[in-house]
Parts: structure tokens; sequence; C-alpha cells
């Protein structure tokens, strides 16, 4: 694996790329605040970059021959390459046959090894192997850096892995078994994003509602227990969590949706098909009537409250009726946001070897079609019952225009206004208007005038 490289003192400049969901985008930050800690300077663009960190999702078609593509776009002019490390769902997944296909790859590492990417570096840069694909039983996280970030929104991965073992899935593969974070160690994490300037925590984990612990006086808390404690500290406005697993939808975290004002009124609960006979084929462990129930005691709690889901369409023998269940729950649901997919086999899951009954690519094609057309007829009109309402937003970036803002709703929704509010600053905005994807809102003194 080793190659020699063009600066052998090792790399001084930085660029991570993340690929996926929003824990790669908090393994990402936390490497680069690794690598800050070792006096790198990020960058902006791979370009400028002495080590360039792919950091791989594992969950879309190919995906390890699209990183073999990105691999091969860091190729130079003058034929030269940075330090090339992969990390992520990828690197777990295919080891060492990463540098075997590719060459230019100095560093493999896994999600659950980033820790050790200082060293990792060090050795590439000595021209000696760095592979690093473990999943130790010990956290990773106590070998973190304190966290300095100063984003009014902030990820904190509390939980990692996955039990469940849907057949189509390779998560539980590439993360490993679930594992919770202790208390001590997340509330010391919040407060540190909070004294920051965090304004927002957004909770991850693979299935985030499977997280427990011990509190500092011994007593057994679930996630529920988490957001009352989140909810006392200063500064921290408000609180959101994702991704959860329908069966851990607890009473007590259902109750916590009207119990605690800075949880923001949304749920991101994947239910992927509506069919009782795929779902058992996926091995989810929920039915459709299980599923709707849960839905129906959120909005008890919550009346307000934004549900979002996950889909999957052409599922190995899933039949038109099969489909026509996934429309209907979506039309008992009314998602404001979803996310739907065409089924893929991954190689290694269960699903990949049911061949016999995979479905027609061009059948897939259609049915993902029906089912976008719906979802986004649904996500419209979610987004114009908003219109005339005045609500909170935290102001997250500036827009594209002099003097617009972009922030987020309790919703969810991305709105832009014109203000000269900072970054940051969580204000009252009327909505005015709404499209599919965002929402545009003005200052209530000037609707007023």
């Amino acid at each position: 694996m080793s190659r020699s490289t063009n600066n052998p003192t090792g790399p001084k400049s930085y660029f991570v790329k993340s690929f996926g969901c929003q824990m790669n985008v908090y393994d990402g930050e936390r490497m680069a605040e690794l690598l800050d800690d070792e006096g790198l300077a990020a960058v902006d663009n791979a370009e400028a970059a002495d080590l360039v960190i792919l950091n791989t999702c594992h969950i879309r078609e190919k995906a390890a021959e699209k990183v073999y593509s990105d691999i091969g776009r860091l190729r130079r002019d003058d034929g030269s390459t940075p330090m090339i490390a992969v990390a992520g769902c990828v690197a777990q997944a295919e080891g060492a046959e990463i540098p075997r296909r590719a060459r230019e790859v100095d560093i493999v590492v896994g999600p659950q090894a980033y820790h050790n990417l200082p060293e990792l570096v060090a050795k590439a840069a000595r021209g000696e192997d760095a592979l690093d694909t473990d999943m130790p039983a010990a956290s990773k996280f106590g070998k973190l850096p304190q966290r300095a970030k100063q984003a009014p929104s902030a990820f904190l991965t509390v939980q990692e892995g996955c039990d469940k073992f849907c057949t189509y899935c390779v998560v539980p593969y590439t993360r490993g078994a679930e594992v919770s974070r202790p208390w001590g160690a997340v509330l010391d994490e919040a407060n540190a994003l909070a004294d920051a300037g965090a304004k927002e925590i957004t909770l991850l984990g693979q299935n985030v509602n499977a997280w427990q612990a011990e509190d500092e006086k011994g007593r057994e808390q679930g996630l529920d227990g988490l957001i009352h404690a989140l909810d006392r500290i200063e500064g921290l406005e408000r609180i959101r969590y994702t991704t959860s697993h329908p069966n851990d939808m607890t009473q007590g975290l259902i109750d916590a949706h009207g119990e605690v004002g800075k949880l923001m009124p949304y749920l991101h609960l994947p239910v992927q098909s509506g069919s009782d006979a795929i779902l058992k084929a996926m091995n989810r462990s929920h039915s459709v009537e299980s599923y709707l129930a849960v839905i129906e005691r959120v909005r008890e709690a919550r009346p307000d409250i934004a549900i979002s889901g996950d889909f999957i369409v052409g599922f190995p023998g899933e039949s038109e009726a099969d489909f026509e269940a996934t429309l209907e729950i979506v039309r008992a649901t009314r998602y404001a946001q979803a996310f739907s997919f065409k089924y893929s086999a991954r190689p290694g899951t269960p699903a990949a070897d049911m061949e016999d009954v995979f479905v027609a690519p061009e059948i897939a094609d259609e049915r993902l079609q029906r089912l976008q057309a719906l979802l986004n007829e649904h996500q419209i009109a979610f987004n114009q019952e908003t219109v005339g309402k005045r609500t909170r937003l935290l102001l997250e970036r500036d827009g594209r225009k002099p003097g617009q803002r972009i922030g987020k709703s309790p919703w969810l929704q991305s709105v832009h206004l014109e203000t000269d509010a900072p970054i940051g600053a969580i204000i009252d905005v009327d909505i005015v208007s709404a499209g599919p994807n965002s929402l545009a809102g003005t200052l209530p003194e000037r609707a007023a005038a």
C-alpha cells in the first residue's frame, strides 16, 4: 500500500469531502478537528490540499465504484496526486482492496477508527502502510478533541451501529453493533457546542432512539431523558434527532414532543414500504398498523409536528399491489418531507441473494416516479399551509442575494428573507410564499408596513 509522497515531511493542508448522511458530516467535522489539532490548515478545495479525505457512504448504488472515480479525479495536471485518505463506510467494507485497485490511495480508515487519523497520516508520510478498519468496543469519542464549532446548528453523534439487520442494509456490517455514548460524554459535548455558539443541536445515530445510558445518579435513561437534560442547557434553543426506528419510539420519547419546548416539531421516521409482506421480507420488524399507530400517538402529543420518511421501491418480490399499499400509507401519513429510492442490491446483504424475485428496472423506475410525484404533492401542500403564519427562524447562512439570509423553520424548512440580523439569531418571521423546496419570509414590521 505504501508509495512515495510528494511531501515526505507530511501534509500541511487538508480538504475533507463527506458524502451521504448527517453522521458522515459529523465524522468529517471531527476528522477536521483532529487535523486542526495537528497544525494542518483547512482549505476549501481538493486542488489546494496536500491531504484529501474522501469520507464515503455505502448506502447508494455502486458506491465503491464512485469512490474510485473520485480518486481518479484527484490526479493533477502535472501527474501528481495529494496524499489521499479513503474514510467512512466504503473504507470499512472494502478495506485493503482499495489501495490494491487504486495505488494513489495512502490511507484507508473506517468510521470506528478515524480517531487514529493523525497517526495514519504520519505513517503514510513515512511511506508505511496506513490502514485501520478495526471496530473496537472502546469508544473512539474519548480520543477526539474538544468541540470548537461556531456554526449556529451542530450535529452530535450519540449512538452508532445497528442491530436491526434489515435485509437490504449494509450498516450493521460497516458501522457495527448498536453502541450508545455515555450520558456524561454526550452532555459534555453538548455543553461545549452551546458554549461555542451552537443554538441548535441535532442528535445523530443509525437508530438514534435506541440510545440508552445511565445518568449521573445511576438511573437508566432513554433518549427522552437525554432530551430533557439538553433542555436545561443555557444558550441551547433547539433540539432535533435523527434517524429513528419505529420500534424504538417509546411513550416517553413521544411525550417529550409535547413536553419539551426546545424539541422541534419534526420527526424523521422511516417506514420503507406500505406492504406488510415487503416489510417482513425487509426484516423491518414493524407492521403498517404499528407504524401508523406511532404516528397517531406522536401527533396527539404534538399536533403541529412534521413527519418525514424513507421509502424503497422495487424491493425484491414487490408486486403492484405492494406498491399501491405504499402509496396508501403516504396518503394516510401526508409526509412533509421524504426520501425515496429505487432498490439496489448491496453485496453481502440477504436481499442481494433474492435474484429470482428481482423487480425489473423499468418497473421500479416507473414506480419511483409515481411515488415521488405523490410525495412532492404532499410536500408542496405542507409548505403552502405555512404561508400566512408567523414562526421562529434560526438564521444559518447568507443567501445568494445581497442582504439575504437563509434559516430553518421549526419544521426544517429553508426560509429566505431580507434582514440585517446576524447569522445565529433566532427571529420572528412571517411566511409570505412557498415553493416545493423553500419558503419566502419577511420581518413582521415589513409585512405590517
